[in-house]
């Protein structure tokens, strides 16, 4: 099992305390989970090296990779090459395959090809880091602002949406200083959040529609999913920020989101499982805002809790995306 090499799971997380156990919750569950399926597994701990990876592929010869890595050298978009790596060592792995993955971690090139596709998403423009910052017209206030390459919301939080031009470059420089990338400028959609995972590669199939629930909003606060409302537990209690089964959706809508995430799904190459993030407007109209490969697979978390919804327990999930993962036909299986 790769996973980040500070995030090495313990054998027990008795004594842990709850806020340390967050960090490294995912790996625990997943490791816990397929040791007492009967499966053996090694974590591998990688920072920025695979000699490790490479040695014990050589010397266990495990039957599969499974890939928790969601960076490589502290570079979010490098895990792809790691997963590129495992292809030249002729290694099965679970998850998205290495095209997938850089085309569905560039925010903005996924949003190019979603709208070659035209496939309804946000108006946007991106601003280089070190660029001159000209603002396009045909934006429409207020906007949203945000890493065009960080995820788990790193960067975002209510003063992500802007409504004027002096605003604007502010947070345009706070994104270039604070993330050490570029940023990416969308119009902001007011509405409902919802997430449709994928599971598969040739053969695909969707999960039931989850929403992002929000709470309690204070007055003048945005639905928005910030870091602190994605991650932090307390305060989430706070707030009664939670995530459930999307419920009372406008006739036809789930429908709609299924067709649009299996043909996101595939303009973007993507493998494995994904999870497809989607504002909906009041009046039913659903806008892609990115597609994730590799989601968090927490046993709690929204895509598990998906999964479990539509009858696929936590087990039999982490047993699925390890056939796919065997199943998979790279270029030298061919």
């Amino acid at each position: 099992m790769l996973v980040h090499e500070t995030l090495v799971p313990p054998e027990t997380l008795v004594g842990v305390p709850e806020q340390d156990a967050a960090e490294f919750r995912t790996e625990f569950d997943v490791t816990s989970c397929l040791r007492d399926m009967g499966h053996d597994v090694r974590p591998i701990g990688i920072g920025d090296s695979l000699t490790e990876l490479r040695v014990t592929i050589q010397d266990w010869q495990p039957q599969v990779c499974f890939n928790l890595l969601e960076e490589f050298g502290g570079i979010v978009t490098y895990d792809q090459h790691v997963v590129a790596y495992l292809e030249l060592l002729r290694q099965s792995y679970t998850g998205c395959n290495p095209r997938g993955m850089m085309l569905s971690r560039d925010k903005v090139l996924s949003k190019q090809i979603l709208a070659y596709h035209r496939i309804p998403t946000p108006q946007f423009a991106v601003f280089r880091r070190g660029g001159a910052l000209r603002f396009p017209r045909a934006l429409r206030y207020p906007l949203f602002v945000k890493s065009a390459t960080e995820d788990a919301s790193l960067g975002i939080s209510q003063a992500s949406i802007v409504e004027d031009a002096a605003r604007l470059r502010e947070r345009i420089e706070f994104i270039h200083g604070h993330t050490q990338s570029d940023a990416l400028v969308e119009e902001y959609v007011e509405g409902r959040e919802l997430y449709v995972g994928v599971i598969g590669n040739d053969r695909i199939r969707t999960l039931t529609p989850w929403e992002f629930l929000f709470g309690e909003l204070k007055a003048g606060r945005a639905a928005i999913a910030t870091r602190k409302a994605k991650w932090d537990r307390a305060y989430q209690k706070r707030h009664g920020i939670t995530s459930g089964r999307a419920e009372s959706l406008p006739a036809g809508l789930a429908d709609r989101l299924d067709r649009l995430a299996r043909r996101i799904y595939r303009a973007l190459h993507m493998t494995g499982y994904a999870r497809i993030d989607f504002r909906v407007r009041d009046d039913g109209t659903p806008f892609v805002l990115e597609a994730n490969a590799n989601p968090n697979l927490e046993r709690e978390e929204d895509f598990a809790d998906a999964a479990r919804n539509d009858g696929i327990a936590y087990p039999a999930l982490l047993q699925k995306l390890i056939t796919l993962g065997r199943a998979y036909r790279a270029a030298w299986r061919v």
